[in-house]
């Protein structure tokens, strides 16, 4: 019988930590699957954050620098410009490159540097216990806004994508989600189109993918899928933001 699903050969084997219904795993999942197909595993280099993802060193059977809280683009810096011939990411939650790394992140984006950074988006501080973060949205209640977030006291809701798209260094900004069987094929196809762009030399590449929370949400798995569906995904609309490349194949049309 002909085997159609396997672990990749760049995951390890061990139990993810993550909580039921937590969208890291099936990113950790995309991102082995893409670095298999494209047969970069050996040159690859992994930039794990703190916060929940802080074990991922413990789940990639690849190279990996775990980098300071919100300094992931700074250490994938460092390392794709010492080893240029490698393929450097850094993987990044909401508060690690909206909050504290948003500097990191803003110049090596503005700096055109050649990485790519996966951005997961639960719109929470997951392991910290549950406070609002940056890219909290109106009206959602978290631990440090039990009356929910308001613009007044808390401001908006940072749209890193957005902000990330009108820098000129930027050339591939797309915004995903994993809350579906068609969304995480949707995933995988633009995780594997930001590595290729690195490879190809033409500059920073970020994926923003939207993720599940149940835990912080304080949702079942099956609603925080919903949720993102019905209500995260129209503060943090679906899409590519920027393809420079494609845009000046166009143009040369």
């Amino acid at each position: 019988m002909k085997k159609v699903f396997s672990r990749p050969k760049s995951m390890k084997k061990n139990i993810f930590h993550y909580c039921a219904g937590c969208g890291h795993s099936i990113a950790h999942r995309l991102i082995c699957e893409v670095i298999d197909e494209l047969d970069i595993r050996g040159i690859t280099i992994g930039v794990p954050p703190a916060g929940c993802a802080v074990l991922a060193y413990n789940y990639f059977d690849i190279d990996m620098i775990e980098a300071q809280h919100g300094r992931g683009p700074a250490t994938a810096t460092g390392v794709k410009r010492a080893l240029p011939d490698r393929v450097v990411f850094s993987y990044q939650g909401d508060g690690d490159l909206a909050a504290i790394g948003i500097a990191e992140s803003f110049h090596a984006a503005n700096r055109g540097e050649n990485i790519t950074v996966i951005f997961i988006n639960n719109a929470v501080y997951g392991m910290t216990g549950g406070q609002m973060a940056p890219t909290s949205l109106l009206g959602q209640k978290t631990t440090t806004s039990p009356a929910g977030r308001t613009p007044l006291l808390d401001g908006h809701p940072v749209r890193v994508s957005e902000l990330f798209s009108q820098l000129p260094g930027t050339t591939y900004i797309e915004r995903c989600a994993v809350n579906s069987p068609a969304a995480i094929l949707k995933t995988k196809k633009s995780i594997r189109k930001a590595f290729q762009y690195q490879i190809d030399g033409k500059g920073f590449s970020m994926v923003e993918i939207l993720s599940a929370c149940p835990t912080n949400w304080k949702m079942t798995s099956i609603d925080s899928c919903r949720w993102i569906d019905e209500v995260m995904s129209k503060s943090f609309p679906l899409g590519v933001l920027k393809d420079l490349p494609a845009t000046e194949s166009k143009k040369g049309e």
